[in-house]
């Protein structure tokens, strides 16, 4: 039976993905799914949530495929996206916003975008 896997998300430099997505989520690196071209991030209790890889391509500025990470309140959506631009993430101009949006642009260290979805808007 075909399962989903996990995201793979491409960035220029592995470390400092690593070092973002781990304190960002909360995640650890795995032992076993690691190698010198890549790395797997997984929950601290188990369980693959995100795979790390080199590319040379750059970010795409509307990417077919994004991550969405979710919040329940709209504090909680504030906090969080302060906390990432502490991190190392960055706001986005986003010109494709809807008028009261739930969700709020961010762009990780290498530009990859991303979204903080308040789950409580509706």
């Amino acid at each position: 039976m075909l399962r989903l896997g996990y995201p793979v998300v491409g960035v220029t430099d592995v470390e400092r993905a690593v070092r973002f997505w781990t304190e960002a989520l909360g995640l650890v690196e795995s032992a076993e799914w690691a190698g010198a071209e890549w790395r797997t991030l997984e929950y601290p209790g188990g369980g693959r949530a995100l795979c790390l890889m080199p590319s040379e391509s750059p970010a795409e500025p509307h990417p077919r495929l994004q991550l969405d990470l979710v919040v329940d309140t709209a504090d909680e959506q504030r906090i969080e996206a302060e906390r990432l631009v502490r991190l190392g993430a960055k706001r986005v101009e986003w010109e494709l916003y809807p008028p009261d949006p739930d969700f709020v642009v961010l762009a990780d260290p290498d530009g990859n975008l991303f979204c903080i979805v308040d789950l409580s808007h509706g």
